[in-house]
């Protein structure tokens, strides 16, 4: 699985505008919603929120993975944002987060989202990173995306 298979054109959002971490959670989740208008949007959130509370989703400097089950579904799917400013994220190196990968799936795509884990770590140990940061368009993410194995 590609991680342009979970975040598709239309769910990736280069001017997030938030400032704090619940409110990027709420603004990549409309952005969800616009795609998957039958999904909850404050179960979605509570879904998010209740993983975050357990444990900060804080991976790397800059980049946090906030993701959590959807009982409705069986697929997986994301949004991922991009700031310029930064968000605070109550990071361990209160430094603010740039890029946020937000995932939601169904219990039966826990295989699928270590997939999906793994290969955004391994866009985080590429080096790649700051070209999301710099992307003008939804488009260029999403091939910067295509090509993480």
């Amino acid at each position: 699985m590609l991680l342009s298979d979970v975040f598709v054109k239309q769910s990736i959002n280069i001017h997030l505008e938030s400032k704090t971490k619940d409110d990027a959670f709420r603004e990549l989740i409309e952005t969800i919603a616009a795609i998957h208008g039958e999904f909850d949007r404050d179960t979605m959130l509570a879904a998010i929120q209740d993983r975050e509370n357990k444990m900060s989703t804080y991976i790397a400097p800059g980049i946090a993975i906030p993701h959590g089950y959807y009982p409705e579904t069986d697929s997986i799917f994301g949004a991922l944002g991009v700031s310029k400013s930064g968000i605070d994220y109550d990071a361990p190196d209160q430094n603010p987060v740039h890029c946020i990968f937000l995932i939601i799936m169904g219990e039966a795509s826990r295989e699928k989202n270590l997939q999906v884990l793994t290969r955004v770590m391994s866009l985080v140990n590429s080096g790649d990173l700051s070209l999301l940061r710099e992307a003008q368009t939804p488009e260029e993410i999403h091939t910067l995306l295509s090509r993480v194995q």
